[in-house]
C-alpha cells in the first residue's frame, strides 16, 4: 500500500469520525479534505461513504448495552418495538429521497461553493432554533418548552418529522447529525433525546448508504483497496468513539451556538477562497 495514500486515508478517517455526529457535516468537510489533499475521483466517494461504518461501529459500542435490549425485546417487549419502529420510520424519508435524486445530488452540488453555503444557511438556522429552544440544556425553552426528555417517549409523528429532517442532509454540507438533532429540537425534544436518536437513526440510514454505494461501484473496486478502506475505517472508529463520548458530555451543559458560529465562519472563509483564485478546489 502507497504510504501517501495511506496517510490520506488516515486523516480523511479521522476527520469523518470527528465530523460524522457533529452538527457540521461530515459530508461537507470530506469534500473540502479530499479536494485539499487531491484525494478526489469516483473511488473516493465510495471510500467516503464506506468509511462511515467506522463511525457506526463507534455508536454501536457506546450504546451497545441498549442496542442489545432493543433487539432482545423486540418479540416482546412494547417498548422495544416502539422504539423500531420510530427508527425505521425516520429512516424512510431520506432512503426513499436519496434513491431518487442522490447522483443529481451528487452531480450538482458536491463541490466548494454549494458546500460553503449550505454551512452557512444551517448556522444560521442553528441559531434561530436555539433562540427558540433556549440555552438551558435541560429544555426549558423561551417559547418552545421540551416535550420529549427520553428517546421512548417519541411518537410515530415526531419520528417522521425527524426523518423528514434528515432528508434534508442530502445537500452535502447540510450535516445529517445537525438537521436530525436541530430538528428534533425544533419538534420538541430535549438536546439529549435529540442527540441520542441521531445516533441511534445513524446506524441504519449509514449503513444503507454504505452498502448501496458498494452495491454500485462494485465495477470500480477491488481486492487492492481494502487495506485502504481499512485505515479510514479504522481511524472513523477511533476518532468517532471519542468524539461520541465527548458530545454527550458537552451538551449537558452547552448548546450548539459553537457549531452554528464555526459552520458560518468556516463557509465564508471557502467562498472567500474560492472566489478569490487563493484556493482552487476540486469539483
Amino acid at each position: 500500500m502507497d504510504l501517501i495514500l495511506a496517510l490520506k486515508a488516515l486523516i480523511m478517517g479521522i476527520v469523518e469520525g470527528l465530523t460524522e455526529f457533529l452538527p457540521i457535516s461530515s459530508t461537507g468537510h470530506l469534500i473540502l479534505a479530499g479536494s485539499l489533499l487531491d484525494f478526489t475521483g469516483e473511488k473516493v466517494k465510495v471510500f467516503e461513504i464506506v468509511i462511515q461504518t467506522g463511525a457506526i461501529f463507534a455508536v454501536c459500542w457506546e450504546y451497545r448495552a441498549r442496542i442489545a435490549s432493543v433487539i432482545g425485546g423486540l418479540g416482546s417487549d412494547r417498548r422495544a418495538q416502539k422504539f423500531a419502529i420510530n427508527l425505521i420510520i425516520a429512516f424512510l424519508p431520506a432512503a426513499a429521497l436519496g434513491l431518487l435524486f442522490a447522483s443529481k445530488i451528487k452531480e450538482k452540488l458536491f463541490s466548494a461553493v454549494p458546500v460553503a453555503l449550505a454551512f452557512i444557511i444551517g448556522g444560521l438556522i442553528i441559531l434561530w432554533v436555539e433562540r427558540r429552544h433556549g440555552i438551558n440544556p435541560d429544555g426549558n425553552g423561551i417559547d418552545r418548552p421540551v416535550r420529549i426528555n427520553s428517546v421512548d417517549d417519541m411518537t410515530a409523528l415526531d419520528a417522521l418529522k425527524i426523518g423528514c429532517a434528515q432528508a434534508l442532509a442530502l445537500v452535502p454540507g447540510t450535516s445529517r447529525s445537525g438537521a436530525t438533532i436541530i430538528g428534533g429540537m425544533l419538534f420538541g425534544l430535549s438536546r439529549t433525546a435529540a442527540t441520542e436518536f441521531s445516533f441511534f437513526l445513524a446506524i441504519p440510514t449509514l449503513l444503507a448508504a454504505t452498502v448501496y454505494s458498494l452495491y454500485k461501484a462494485r465495477a470500480l473496486l477491488s481486492v487492492a483497496d481494502v487495506p485502504l478502506f481499512t485505515v479510514g475505517t479504522v481511524a472513523a472508529f477511533i476518532s468517532a468513539f471519542f468524539c461520541v463520548r465527548w458530545l454527550l458530555r458537552y451538551i449537558s451543559t452547552h448548546d450548539f451556538t459553537f457549531f452554528a458560529w464555526y459552520r458560518i465562519a468556516f463557509g465564508l472563509v471557502i467562498l472567500a477562497s474560492a472566489y478569490s483564485g487563493l484556493v482552487v478546489w476540486a469539483d
